[in-house]
């Protein structure tokens, strides 16, 4: 409220109400020269948690000096899930399902770093078959590049560049067909378990992705085309949303934040899961330090992970794709009955018919889980948006004690204030597109 009064301000009287001021008027110029001499023109602005360019309900608190941004904060929790906490209450097998929905636009590697950490745990690291962890790989990188198009689709909406938002959604629809296809969802797969995967590739999956393959190698020239070059695109990237390599070291920001102020740092280079230390592929980085520098090596990351994806396609070995011990091999004959419903009557005359210890033994394996011994385990991975972190204790039971993640958005967005202030008010938008947050990741 302003201390600068106008004239003639009437009585005020108590009541049980409180305070009550009559006001009557004054007059208007000297009202208007008051106010004009008031040198506190900053203004608090609210903007989100319902905002079309906020990527979620995420609420930014700016304080503006006419179209300044002097302070910017961030407001997070307005989509608490609790998955963290659920997940205590429930069995390891069922932990998948829950972090699949965590940042929703990168399941298949919430999926795997948190399968990877109880892997740790129950030493069956090296038992994982071949065939699982090179299909655990492509579906990580076809995930890449679909999160990549999000963020670059939605962040061109957002500066009115509609073309690149209608290409970003078009081509991934693609991968979400081949998600379908492989298994049976287009998000929130839970496909990767602890000790493999639910299934394997079912047929005509390997021709559908070697054909997304040879079509986004048409399609993604056309993102430079559009874009990379385009005067209007440059103009209200470059430059804004600064973030140096020192800033994103303080910070603890990783991804493409991190290579675009020229690190190149990569967790499947610098300390490899799954194998990728065996493929071959490069780590973009950029020396902008600005939202254009992080668009660009999105870009080339997104043909690195075309690379990745044809190797494993012709690196894949027929195989199982769970491990042996059936302790803890949850059944992954998971093939559809005649109604394309539920599991096949084979395999529940296979499951019924081989002896009653075998149903028993189902019987538990599905409804109390299997046990994990003791400890606790950390693993981390590279997501599409920087170093996704698992930290996994187990007390020695069928549920987890504790899991908890370090998700790249939620440390990301710290940087968020950083880049803002200082800048315009349109540039925050620009700049949080830049970062690529998720809510789903942040308020887990």
């Amino acid at each position: 409220m302003s201390t600068h009064h106008a004239p003639q301000q009437a009585d005020e009287r108590e009541t049980t109400e409180g305070r009550v001021f009559t006001v009557t008027g004054g007059d208007w110029d000297e009202l208007a020269e008051t106010v004009s001499k008031a040198d506190d023109e900053r203004i608090i602005v609210n903007m989100g948690p319902q905002h079309p360019s906020t990527h979620g309900v995420l609420r930014l608190m700016l304080e503006i000096d006419g179209e300044t941004v002097t302070e910017a904060r961030s407001g997070i929790g307005y989509l608490h899930t609790g998955i963290e906490k659920n997940m205590e209450f429930r069995t390891w097998t069922q932990g998948s399902t829950f972090v699949t929905r965590m940042d929703y636009l990168t399941p298949l590697f919430n999926e795997t770093a948190y399968c990877l950490a109880v892997e740790n745990l129950l030493g069956v690291t090296e038992q994982v078959p071949q065939r699982a962890t090179d299909i655990r790989v492509l579906m990580m990188e076809l995930n890449r590049i679909a999160s990549h198009l999000v963020c670059i689709a939605t962040g061109g909406m957002e500066l009115g560049a509609t073309t690149i938002m209608i290409y970003g959604f078009r081509d991934r629809e693609y991968i979400l067909d081949i998600f379908e296809l492989i298994t049976g969802l287009r998000m929130n797969h839970a496909y990767v378990r602890v000790g493999g995967l639910a299934q394997d590739l079912p047929p005509g999956a390997i021709d559908l992705v070697r054909e997304f393959v040879k079509t986004f190698r048409k399609n993604l020239p056309e993102y430079d085309k559009l874009a990379t070059g385009n005067p209007i695109f440059k103009g209200r990237m470059v430059d804004v949303g600064y973030l140096d390599l020192a800033g994103c070291m303080a910070l603890g920001a990783t991804g493409p934040i991190l290579r675009a102020a020229g690190l190149p740092h990569d967790l499947r280079k610098s300390d490899p899961y799954c194998g990728y230390e065996n493929y071959d592929f490069e780590v973009p980085t950029a020396d902008t330090c600005d939202s254009y520098g992080r668009f660009r090596v999105r870009l080339e990351e997104m043909h690195q992970s075309l690379r990745i994806v044809e190797q494993v396609l012709d690196r894949l070995a027929p195989g199982p794709v769970m491990v042996e011990d059936k302790k803890i091999a949850w059944p992954a004959q998971l093939a559809l009955g005649p109604d394309g419903l539920g599991n096949s009557l084979d395999h529940i005359k296979k499951i019924m018919g081989t002896s009653m210890e075998a149903l028993i033994h189902h019987f538990k394996l599905v409804t109390e889980g299997f046990r994990v011994p003791a400890g606790q385990s950390y693993a981390a991975i590279e997501s599409a948006k920087g170093e996704l972190g698992v930290h996994a204790v187990s007390d020695g039971g069928t549920r987890p004690f504790r899991v908890h993640f370090r998700d790249p958005s939620f440390t990301n967005l710290q940087s968020m204030a950083a880049m803002c202030e200082g800048g315009q008010v349109a540039d925050v938008i620009v700049a949080v597109a830049s970062i690529d947050p998720v809510m789903g990741g942040v308020d887990r």
